[in-house]
């Protein structure tokens, strides 16, 4: 279909991560990161998500805000917000702390699932909840979902456009993950590999692109700015599969040459969030130790 502008709602994942080598936080997860690029291209989109009532929290709200997002489609629930810390030394990451905090299996309050029946697409981000998926299959909705890595700890059944990663060693064939992929339930399927590029299978076809060299700041959000290009160019702008994957690649791209999944305020990691998960740190992951 061919849409202008399309009412996109990502649903799911948020995080505030900590570069423990670098000093700095930023504000991110997949289908925040989607959502935010959605804005970014003057989309009409949404994020649902949850975030507890703390400090980790406050700042991923104002965030959403400078996004241009509108903050109170985020639920407060009680519990912990999503932190990860981690070094980034040379491009080499090593994660210290992953916590999923209270937005892990999410599912929408009653009154924004009805949104979502409204929506032209929706994308659900990792960590999603078995049951929400299941019942946008039964009720028809258009969505997609990125599995990252783990391939197949949810049901595919009926899934509309999986997105999955997959080996970035170009003697490793993609063929039989994405046969696998399909032969789980889902109708369409990305596999993104890094360096090596992309592949799309529409149900009939296999499309393959590759990647687009750049000096590359940090890739951190560059698969989810992936994702939501390759949405909005297949689905409507109605691009080829071959044109998506390159739109996609494009964007992805640009989203390596900045610090974050998406352009934002570099903020220094705040003391309180260094003394509560001390104990994790250590005194040697301290930035400039």
């Amino acid at each position: 279909m061919t849409k202008a502008n399309p009412n996109l709602i990502a649903v799911g994942d948020n995080c505030l991560d900590a570069y423990l080598s670098k000093g700095f936080v930023t504000v991110g997860g997949n289908a925040l990161n989607v959502a935010v690029q959605w804005r970014q291209q003057g989309l009409n989109a949404r994020y649902f998500g949850a975030l507890g009532p703390d400090a980790e929290g406050d700042i991923m709200l104002a965030a959403i805000a400078e996004a241009g997002l509108d903050r109170n489609d985020v639920e407060i629930r009680p519990g912990a917000s999503a932190v990860t810390l981690l070094t980034d030394d040379a491009g080499e990451r090593r994660f210290l702390l992953e916590s999923l905090g209270v937005g892990e299996n999410y599912v929408p309050n009653a009154d924004r699932y009805e949104a979502l029946r409204q929506a032209d697409w929706l994308h659900l981000g990792t960590n999603s909840s078995e049951r929400l998926i299941r019942r946008l299959v039964a009720d028809g909705i258009p969505f997609s979902i990125d599995i990252s890595t783990r391939h197949f700890d949810l049901s595919l059944d009926g899934v509309p456009l999986v997105f999955a990663s997959g080996p970035d060693d170009p003697t490793k064939p993609v063929e039989p993950l994405i046969a696998r992929l399909r032969a789980a339930g889902a109708r369409q399927v990305v596999v993104t590999c890094g360096r090596r590029g992309s592949f799309y299978h529409d149900g009939s076809t296999v499309f393959a692109a590759g990647s687009v060299p750049v000096t590359v700041v940090d890739t951190c959000g560059a698969g989810d700015s992936f994702i939501a290009t390759f949405i909005m160019s297949r689905f409507f702008a109605d691009l080829s599969g071959q044109a998506a994957l390159d739109s996609a690649a494009e964007r992805a791209s640009e989203t390596c040459t900045h610090l974050g999944g998406f352009p934002q305020p570099i903020r220094p990691i705040p003391e309180w969030l260094l003394k509560k998960y001390d104990d994790v740190i250590g005194s040697t992951e301290r930035a400039g130790t």
